[in-house]
């Protein structure tokens, strides 16, 4: 069986056993005409008048988007909004880079990200966690910590919230008030809603949207100072927009919520002894980091004690930035590192996602293919996988001739699920 997966901005041609089960989320056909599809929703929104309707022309308007890790076709999502804004000057304008704990992206970056037209015409910043003086507080939530957002955001006279939605592994569905919560937050907020407690929660995951503390913090957030506007859309395997949802913040994203679970569940009888996934290609695997997702949607239908090989390129690297690395040299197991992250007294950013991945691990084992080296790989506690072929072979000595095998090529924009356990 030929079978093809997500990998940076190409893929990888795999031949698989015959009787492999391919996963995949229902092939949906982009919208042959982005751009209008994208000023129809906004004309016609979800519970809203329509945005030309509600802006006025001396409004300051700010438009969040997100980082460079996310496919969000912001390229054709700002020039419409700003072309359903006519009577905006453009000086208005600012778009806001919803990094969370993220690096900053280049001139170079915000250029593809946007577009020439917006790159040249709108003010453009990243979002600084770490910045006091660049947060502002809007209150203080439940779940234990005060709130800061990005000042301009909040002081802004419209705020529009955009991004994309698809299945999370531990806020059910990105997109919606996700937008803000992390991505414009301060990073006391962030650690609140990233702590040991958030994550572990068994209800922290993929496609549950109530009784999810992570989303229910994120919708609290977005209450203290909602978006006026939200614009979400759907993709597919090639990055196409499927579908668009505009509007109320909360009415418009669940029904985009709604649309994926439909097109993105898969179900699955049994477990497998191991499961081979992307992480749904360029953006989303530039780095290890971001490569935890493809393996939590493996790890959804692979046994205990099973396989998972992930391919990543990571061509970003770990990365370099911001503590994911460095937290697996605290410990010398993934069990070590649970029992380390879960201790009240530990708090660090970047926890949540080695807490994630060392979940997996010990569930499984966990090969990554990819532009890291061996020692990289191995330093996060991973297994190097050369070549996917030879891994596979080497893994029926483990699991025997009669080895069950599952692909989930578009890693995780798929949500697969053993029947019965959910």
């Amino acid at each position: 069986m030929n079978v093809s997966i997500l990998y940076g901005k190409d893929d990888i041609p795999l031949e698989l056993p015959e009787h492999t089960r391919v996963i995949e989320p229902e092939d949906e056909p982009g919208l042959p005409d982005e751009m209008a599809a994208v000023r129809e929703s906004m004309q016609q929104p979800i519970g809203s008048k329509p945005l030309r309707d509600r802006v006025r022309a001396e409004d300051k308007v700010a438009i969040v988007i997100s980082d460079i890790t996310r496919p969000t076709p912001d390229h054709i999502m700002i020039p419409a909004i700003v072309a359903e804004l006519p009577h905006v000057p453009h000086e208005n304008f600012v778009v806001i880079n919803g990094t969370g704990t993220h690096r900053d992206q280049t001139d170079e970056e915000f250029r593809v990200m946007v577009g020439d037209w917006a790159y040249e015409h709108l003010r453009i910043i990243n979002h600084h966690c770490h910045e006091k003086d660049e947060l502002a507080l809007v209150g203080e939530s439940r779940f234990g910590c005060d709130v800061y957002l990005n000042k301009e955001y909040v002081e802004a006279d419209f705020r529009i919230t955009t991004g994309f939605i698809e299945p999370h592994f531990f806020a059910g569905f990105s997109g919606g008030p996700k937008g803000n919560m992390p991505g414009i937050a301060g990073i006391e907020t962030i650690l609140t809603f990233h702590n040991a407690r958030m994550i572990g929660d068994p209800n922290a995951t993929w496609g549950l949207m109530e009784g999810n503390p992570v989303q229910e913090m994120s919708r609290e957030v977005n209450h203290l100072c909602p978006p006026h506007f939200l614009l979400n859309v759907t993709l597919n395997g090639k990055k196409e927009i499927t579908n668009v949802f505009s509007g109320d913040w909360e009415e418009a994203h669940a029904e985009g919520c709604t649309y994926t679970k439909e097109h993105a569940m898969a179900p699955c009888e049994d477990r497998f002894d191991v499961v081979i996934t992307s992480n749904s290609g360029y953006p989303l695997d530039q780095n290890l980091y971001q490569a935890v997702k493809g393996m939590s949607a493996a790890q959804k239908i692979v046994k205990e004690g099973g396989d998972i090989i992930v391919a990543a390129e990571c061509a970003d690297g770990i990365p370099d930035h911001g503590n994911f690395a460095h937290i697996f040299s605290l410990a010398s197991s993934p069990q070590e590192l649970l029992d380390m992250i879960n201790n009240p007294e530990f708090s660090m950013f970047d926890q949540w996602q080695v807490q994630k991945q060392a979940v997996i691990q010990t569930w499984a084992d966990v090969h990554v293919h990819s532009k890291l080296s061996a020692e990289q790989v191995e330093q996060a506690m991973l297994h190097y996988c050369g070549d996917i072929a030879e891994t596979l072979e080497q893994l029926r000595t483990k699991h025997g001739s009669g080895m069950r095998v599952a692909v989930l090529p578009q890693g995780p924009l798929t949500i697969p699920y053993v029947t019965g356990e959910v």
